[in-house]
């Protein structure tokens, strides 16, 4: 069946990817596909209760929605999930609409993210400025560590308000309820995942400060022999790591700190039930900002992701289509079993790069090993403390803006520095979907005055009977101001004047600007003068053409 050129054919990179695939590769990706699982379990769980939704719903929507994506996306190794950056969103869906009105939202957000696929509209998400990205990402940032204060200091909070000040007034007014062991868990696992892929190194000159120390140490004390061994162990993904050892501590110290067993009651161990939420038109309508949010969002965050994948892999690149495609489907399907959104991920998808992973099965051997862990080992969950996966959550924050861009500011021009503050303090203050809309409106509106400012019309040659002008850069809604010079020029010269533009250097020509060159003919022609343009390029001599204005002037 033949599309239209604007509708994108429905291809998963799977096929393309497996063609000439060898037991060797098969091994690697099984391989990276049980590091990634293993990686993806205390993540799935951190981001589903920073949520406000239960564990499982996070897990499930790694192993559904993860391994939809692997199996339909345009990636051939982009491994897909809940996500750090829809905590924030989620969050204030559930307080605002409630959890069955956040399965809707979802479900026609993956409708909008497969049209936006079908339709060949996966590249222009690439023309959303890197300064809004830079302020959105750091402003969920800081919104995905505000909201782990409260588990990460054991306060006694019933609920967390959703947005920022309520947080604030929330965690000030019962800062003295601070569980002293829930802030050493949390504090103990951040300073864990940070110090634990630096910490087994072959020379201590990589690394600096405290933590060259502390590796000179440990080659001073326990020789090169027990050094190696470690290396392996070093291996093992540090929320891994974190998750057990702090949950063993925890458990073998009877600390009285909050876990997954005292709030939700444990994880169950069967598959989840297939249920349809209660639907309506209204409830659609109702939904469509968050509906938009949650698409807008996930498409950035997967074509980025995706992009990071293609330059880590050196594999062939992804198809952004194909990629909106796969995210719409796996977005639609999860909810129906309780799931929240879905994207790209970099963290494991980065993990799955650096694994050796070549193909989707790597990511669909993740969504079994989720599976296997959940059906086999769930009741093994209810110790873990809540404060650990604070601690988890608060170090993806760490990782996950970009503070470097803050020191650089000045080294960016003043629309950068608008933009990208702009977009962090509304993404802090008040919610994503404002600081999203601002965001973009703020940067068309950049645009726009950026480049009106370079289009110019500079006089170069008057006499008594004739004037010159050159034209530079594009005449459009935004820049036909600056015909004004030219309009006053003719209605203060005598009759007849002849006024010659040369086109040579503009660039394009809209509506707008074709309307305004018209009344200039107009008042030109009203003292018996004449317009002569000279050097038309082919966009706006198309564009006369087609107006019929072309036949109207002389050209040269």
């Amino acid at each position: 069946m033949n599309l239209p050129a604007y509708l994108a054919p429905f291809r998963p990179r799977i096929g393309p990817a497996l063609k000439n695939y060898t037991r060797e590769r098969f091994g690697k990706d099984v391989g990276a596909g049980l590091t990634v699982g293993i990686v993806a379990l205390p993540l799935a769980m951190a981001f589903a209760i920073a949520s406000g939704l239960s564990p499982q719903a996070g897990i499930w929507t790694a192993i559904i929605a993860g391994g939809l994506i692997s199996l339909l996306g345009g990636s051939a190794v982009q491994i897909g999930g809940p996500a750090g950056a829809f905590i924030v969103i989620v969050y204030g869906i559930v307080e605002r609409y409630g959890l069955p009105n956040l399965l809707i939202s979802t479900a026609c957000a993956g409708v909008l993210l497969f049209l936006l696929g079908f339709l060949k509209m996966g590249t222009l998400v690439r023309y959303v400025p890197v300064s809004i990205v830079v302020g959105f990402t750091n402003g969920i940032a800081v919104l995905i560590a505000l909201s782990q204060l409260k588990d990460l200091l054991g306060l006694q909070i019933g609920k967390m308000p959703a947005d920022f000040f309520s947080q604030i007034a929330a965690i000030a007014g019962q800062v003295e309820t601070l569980n002293s062991h829930a802030l050493g868990l949390g504090l103990l696992c951040f300073l864990g995942l940070i110090l634990w892929p630096k910490l087994f190194v072959s020379r201590a000159s990589t690394a600096s400060g405290f933590t060259a120390r502390l590796i000179s140490r440990i080659q001073a004390v326990e020789g090169v022999q027990l050094l190696r061994a470690t290396r392996a162990v070093s291996r093992v993904p540090g929320p891994i790591v974190a998750l057990i050892t702090l949950t063993l501590l925890a458990w073998l110290l009877d600390l009285p700190v909050e876990t997954i067993g005292s709030r939700f009651g444990g994880i169950p161990q069967a598959l989840p039930a297939f249920a349809l939420p209660a639907f309506s038109w209204e409830t659609v309508r109702l939904l469509l900002p968050p509906t938009m949010t949650i698409a807008m969002l996930g498409a950035v965050e997967s074509l980025l992701c995706a992009r990071v994948a293609d330059q880590l892999s050196g594999l062939p690149k992804h198809d952004p289509n194909q990629e909106l495609m796969a995210q719409g489907v796996a977005n639609f399907i999860v909810p129906f079993f309780g799931g929240m959104p879905a994207t790209g991920t970099i963290a494991r998808t980065v993990t799955n790069v650096r694994s050796g992973a070549s193909s989707p099965i790597a990511g669909i051997v993740h969504a079994l090993v989720l599976a296997a862990i959940v059906l086999l080992a769930a009741p093994l969950a209810l110790h873990v403390p809540l404060a650990v996966l604070a601690g988890i959550l608060v170090h993806v924050a760490w990782n996950m803006g970009e503070w470097r861009e803050f020191v650089h500011l000045r080294q960016y021009s003043n629309h950068y520095r608008l933009l990208m503050l702009g977009t962090f303090f509304l993404t802090v203050v008040f919610d994503l979907t404002v600081a999203l809309q601002v965001g973009l409106l703020l940067a068309c509106v950049l645009f726009v005055r950026r480049m009106s400012s370079l289009f110019q019309v500079v006089e170069t040659a008057r006499t008594d009977d004739s004037v010159h002008f050159q034209l530079y850069g594009s005449l459009f809604f935004g820049a036909v101001a600056k015909i004004d010079p030219v309009l006053s020029v003719v209605e203060s010269a005598p009759q007849g004047l002849l006024v010659r533009l040369d086109a040579q250097s503009l660039q394009s020509l809209d509506a707008s600007g074709l309307d305004v060159l018209g009344q200039l003919h107009k008042a030109i022609t009203l003292r018996g003068g004449r317009l002569v343009i000279s050097g038309l390029n082919a966009q706006p001599r198309a564009v006369m053409e087609r107006s019929g204005f072309l036949a109207k002037i002389e050209t040269l």
